[in-house]
């Protein structure tokens, strides 16, 4: 393993640092309140690092986004890149690609997904591409030819309770429960999405289908053969692989939010004194941080083996869960431990650590809770043994 990154890689992550660094201000973020700030997302994605994601990789994206992590930058970058770019640039037609991916790279379309398949979504298959269809994929950028390139059509019918981003996106990943997955656009008929408030202000929503027109993206494996046995893990299957570099970013986005959140701690327990003394010459406060770094690191390391395997087309199902697990349970401790270190501050609504503390929470949330995971994961490797 060589968790080292490339020149490209690195001159990525240095650029989404210094755009966040100057746009993600706290003053910013107050004011951005559930939605995502749109000069910062236009910044991004004109600096090509939405688009890049297809070049520098899931490892180059888990670097971007613990960047982001750091400065809780609030713009939709996570889930358009996993639930967008990386999977139809992967699993998707040639006329897929051609027609979607310009628009999610300069920022014109936003994405998200339905992940994991915890709603219940079913599809009707259609025998071919309807008319209303091929006219929403021009409306969704880049024309379309004749039968959206021959790809496989269904209506959908489904709720699914939370989406992340959900008001801004225009498409949305929906596996369905086959665990095909299907791409809708957010303003086709039969589309209905609510507002739902969730810990971070991710603008989140309740994603109601009724018929929706839907075109598919990837394969997934017969039902019986050992792929689908195991769960959709490791089968090459556009569901497994999505799921996994989906776990593995959010992970990512974890561990920067854990090293803002410590930074800060680290900052405040330095300048503060009590008795003549800083903060952070106590015993008790230099062991708290030690174990929030130790967390934090491991959620980095779990996060960097997970998408260097994916990035080498390695088996990666159990390490994105083991990056999934650290990122949810090791996450929260060290939110909070940020929040506690800052002693009374931290009990305050507007100070900047109290945003940290938030995603913290929602990401341990969104990847699900560490005894979930660990179950399916002994499950895996039960099943793998």
């Amino acid at each position: 393993m060589d968790f080292h990154p490339t020149e490209e890689q690195a001159a990525a992550a240095g650029l989404a640092a210094e755009i966040f660094r100057d746009l993600a201000t706290h003053e910013r973020l107050a004011a951005a309140g559930t939605g995502s700030d749109a000069e910062l997302w236009k910044a991004l994605t004109a600096a090509g690092l939405a688009a890049a994601v297809e070049d520098i990789g899931v490892l180059g994206l888990v670097l971007l986004l613990e960047e982001q992590g750091r400065f809780t930058a609030q713009v939709p970058y996570a889930a358009t890149c996993v639930y967008g770019i990386l999977p139809i640039a992967a699993h998707g037609s040639a006329e897929q690609r051609a027609r979607l991916l310009p628009a999610l790279g300069t920022g014109e379309a936003v994405a998200t997904g339905a992940f994991p398949a915890r709603g219940r979504i079913t599809a009707e298959r259609l025998r071919d591409t309807p008319e209303p269809l091929r006219d929403t994929a021009r409306r969704g950028g880049g024309a379309a030819t004749s039968g959206s390139g021959g790809a496989e059509s269904a209506r959908l019918t489904g709720t699914v309770p939370i989406v992340p981003w959900l008001r801004e996106a225009t498409h949305v990943l929906v596996p369905d429960t086959e665990r095909a997955l299907w791409l809708v656009r957010t303003d086709a008929p039969g589309v209905q999405t609510s507002a739902v408030e969730t810990t971070a202000p991710w603008a989140a929503g309740r994603l109601t289908l009724t018929g929706a027109e839907a075109e598919r993206i990837g394969t997934v494996p017969a039902p019986g053969d050992s792929a689908s046995a195991a769960g959709g893990h490791d089968d090459g299957s556009a569901y497994a692989g999505t799921l996994a570099a989906a776990r593995t970013a959010f992970a990512g986005l974890q561990a920067g939010v854990c090293a803002g959140s410590l930074a800060r701690a680290v900052e405040y327990t330095s300048t503060r004194e009590q008795f003549g003394r800083p903060l952070s010459t106590n015993q008790a406060v230099l062991l708290r941080a030690a174990d929030a770094y130790m967390d934090t690191e491991a959620i980095r390391v779990t996060a960097y083996e997970a998408a260097w395997r994916i990035d080498e087309g390695l088996p990666a199902g159990e390490h994105a869960l083991t990056a999934a697990w650290w990122a949810s349970e090791a996450g929260k401790r060290v939110v909070h431990a940020g929040q506690h270190l800052h002693g009374g501050m931290g009990a305050d609504l507007d100070h900047p650590v109290h945003r940290h503390f938030l995603w913290g929470r929602q990401l341990d949330a969104y990847l699900g809770c560490g005894s979930e995971l660990l179950a399916e994961l002994g499950e895996l490797l039960a099943r793998e043994g």
